[in-house]
């Protein structure tokens, strides 16, 4: 009988209904669902990435997927300022909302 993995342990399990040597391990799986992608760069760039790659010690994949990552934060980012800023186009500030703050927020005298 297959013994079933806690997929928040790193542990390794041996299946061996699927063969002798096969060691299943939570860090397969996300290697396997991965996908393998062909990208056309200039080789400047190319040997930049290589160079901070080696610099931060991760390979170019790695590298390549942690800028990527942040350049989408950075998108969703901007895409969700656009949106308040929208927001508040449509609808503008009325200066009487805040009025009640003026005396609470003003220097003192002196």
């Amino acid at each position: 009988m297959a013994a079933l993995v806690d997929p928040n342990l790193l542990v390794y399990v041996t299946f061996r209904e699927l063969g002798a040597g096969l060691i299943w391990n939570p860090l397969w799986s996300i290697f396997h669902s991965m996908e393998t992608i062909q990208v056309v760069m200039e080789a400047e760039l190319v040997k930049a990435a290589d160079l901070a790659a080696r610099r931060l010690k991760v390979n170019r994949s790695a590298l390549i997927r942690g800028a990527l990552r942040e350049h989408l934060k950075r998108l969703r980012h901007r895409e969700l300022e656009r949106q308040e800023r929208d927001a508040y186009e449509r609808i503008p500030e009325d200066p009487r909302e805040f009025a009640v703050w003026d005396k609470v927020a003003a220097w003192p005298q002196e």
